[in-house]
């Protein structure tokens, strides 16, 4: 496939880097010094260039692209690009915006715009506080297979259960697979002699009320229970679409911003939301709120220092799990380590969902873990398939060692794999991926 990028911001490179070893990718982006930076770290074709310009397009290879996304800071630029691509060439096009009203406008009347599909950052990152929210300690969570199968990546610290016993021995939820285990530096494929250790992140794959049932019971300590009392600091358009994302699913959340007119703005289009007009810095206020009380503090506000500050005062006043917005993702590390349960970066989860549009015509959803050390890809499987029609401990022959086949759904049901099941045709099998072997693993699927 080749693929042409338009903007090479943290998305555009982020996109690139993940592209490079399997397809052919070029980069269109004005500023000259990227340009320069972009030739020098990646295997692709840099052009200086407005992505607006036909010409500039043309010499990045619009000729032969299969794929055209439009990832600049700017969703109007990402508009026109799209529209001038559409005016000389039928490919694909994938325009990222942050304003969800282009989203909302485009989902009105499919294929305005000339865009193919509208990636909107701050709806996807509210989309994912949310699904965390509901897993206690759960570092990422996502659905496949339509919401019938759970992917979940958990902390567990020297206090869980689970330390020092084998996943054979942990194995005892019936539809729950063990997948993967990060165990800092190293990326561990989870077999029967696995044994668990303080610090780890595991990776499951299996029905929501199987993770939901192994998070309450071996991931958090005794008396800790999911997201009841939500509160949300910062009036950002990531806030916003946060209190929002919860509001939709029933909860009350409550929403801090200390901009008189963007609070009141919010409070009359979020009417189940709570907002407060003042200082989230002010301890004392945060102590004369309860904020200490609430189960969890996402930190929204328009810098990543600011985020991590909040962060650390809510922390700081007993809160029981915190979440932080961060647009450099050099910072993710720094706020694990100082606390932050979680860190999310509205770039990554921008080129995840766009990565998602190259990957075979089976492919029908990946998550990338760990800044892409692995993947979970849900794949429907046709005739020729490897795994199909024979039982699964006989087709893994055929596959890396560093797979693992999480879960089946046939006909909307959940099937949970082991080593006699045999997958048909037809079938949606969602499996966790070696990233170093994805293109192989592909090949056979």
């Amino acid at each position: 496939m080749y693929v042409l990028i338009v903007g090479a911001g943290q998305v555009g490179q982020m996109i690139a880097s993940n592209l490079e070893d399997s397809h052919d990718v070029a980069v269109v982006e004005r500023d000259p010094d990227i340009v320069d930076e972009i030739t020098y770290s990646y295997d692709v074709l840099a052009v200086e260039g407005d992505g607006t310009d036909l010409e500039a397009l043309r010499e990045a290879g619009l000729g032969r692209a299969d794929l055209v996304v439009a990832c600049t800071n700017d969703d109007e630029t990402n508009i026109v690009v799209c529209g001038t691509v559409k005016t000389v060439d039928d490919v694909f096009t994938i325009a990222r915006v942050r304003n969800r009203t282009l989203l909302n406008t485009w989902q009105g009347s499919q294929g305005a715009f000339g865009v193919g599909f509208m990636v909107c950052t701050d709806l996807l990152v509210a989309q994912t506080i949310f699904r965390i929210s509901g897993f206690p300690r759960a570092q990422d969570v996502e659905m496949f297979a339509g919401g019938l199968v759970r992917m979940a990546e958990f902390d567990i610290d020297a206090e869980s259960p689970l330390v020092g016993r084998r996943v054979e021995e942990a194995d005892q939820y019936d539809s729950m697979t063990f997948a993967g285990v990060f165990r800092g530096d190293e990326m561990i494929v989870a077999r029967g002699d696995t044994v668990f250790q303080a610090d780890d992140r595991i990776v499951v794959i299996g029905s929501p009320s199987s993770v939901k049932e192994f998070a309450m019971e071996v991931c958090i300590p005794e008396g800790t229970s999911s997201a009841d009392d939500v509160v949300v600091v910062g009036g950002s358009e990531i806030g916003f679409q946060t209190a929002r994302e919860f509001e939709a699913h029933g909860f009350e959340p409550r929403l801090i911003e200390r901009d008189h007119d963007r609070a009141r703005e919010i409070a009359e289009e979020l009417p189940g939301t709570f907002v407060m007009e003042y200082d989230a810095t002010d301890t004392d206020f945060l102590m004369r709120e309860h904020i200490d009380e609430a189960d969890i503090v996402i930190a929204a506000l328009d810098s990543d220092e600011k985020n991590l500050l909040v962060s650390l005062l809510a922390r700081r006043v007993g809160v029981g799990r915190t979440v932080a917005i961060i647009e450099n993702t050099e910072y993710t590390d720094l706020f694990e380590t100082v606390g932050i349960d979680v860190a999310i970066n509205p770039r990554e989860e921008t080129a995840e969902e766009i990565v998602r549009f190259t990957r075979t015509d089976q492919t029908e959803k990946i998550a990338m873990l760990e800044h892409d050390r692995a993947e979970v890809i849900e794949v429907e499987l046709g005739a020729e398939s490897a795994l199909t029609g024979r039982t699964i401990a006989e087709s893994m022959a055929d596959l890396p060692e560093c797979v693992v086949i999480g879960a089946i759904s046939r006909g909307g049901n959940l099937v949970t794999p082991r080593g006699t099941t045999v997958p048909q045709p037809g079938d949606h099998v969602v499996l966790f991926v070696d990233a170093t072997v994805l293109d192989k693993v592909s090949a056979v699927l």
